[in-house]
């Protein structure tokens, strides 16, 4: 049976909850960039992909990080954690929502967010969304000795 029309798809607010979390966490190191792609109904790997940028491979590390210790604090169990040694492109899979923090490069290449183009981008609370843009109006640091 084809389908024609795209179905709604409820996802529990707590799901986004937990990307926020992450994502507050992330912003903490200075992350960048964020997307949220809501995958649910698209894929049963996952509801969600949560998307940041680092400036260098230590603050990607340092970013991850600081998401797993948030994660571990909120009750969240990782499944998997992969790319900490090299921290090109570290994934970190928290089951309904897949984390990956990418030197910027590296993301640039790979292009999560043009090969998952039919995935809707959520975007995020208010208290969030104040983050980012705290964050983006600070200059970036040439030194990364803060990571």
């Amino acid at each position: 049976m084809k389908v024609t029309e795209k179905q709604a798809v409820v996802v529990d607010e707590s799901v986004k909850n937990k990307a926020e979390a992450m994502l507050s966490a992330a912003l903490s190191k200075k992350a960048y960039n964020p997307i949220l792609l809501r995958l649910a109904g698209i894929t049963p790997l996952t509801d969600y992909f949560l998307i940041v940028s680092a400036r260098s491979n230590r603050q990607a590390k340092a970013i991850a990080e600081a998401m797993l210790e948030r994660a571990h604090v909120e009750g969240y169990s990782p499944v998997s954690s992969e790319g900490m040694t090299q921290a090109k492109w570290i994934l970190l899979d928290l089951g309904d929502v897949i984390v990956h923090v990418f030197h910027e490069p590296v993301r640039e290449f790979y292009d999560l967010e043009g090969l998952w183009r039919d995935a809707p981008r959520e975007s995020f609370s208010e208290a969030i969304q104040k983050e980012i843009d705290a964050a983006d109006s600070l200059s970036p640091d040439d030194d990364d000795d803060d990571y």
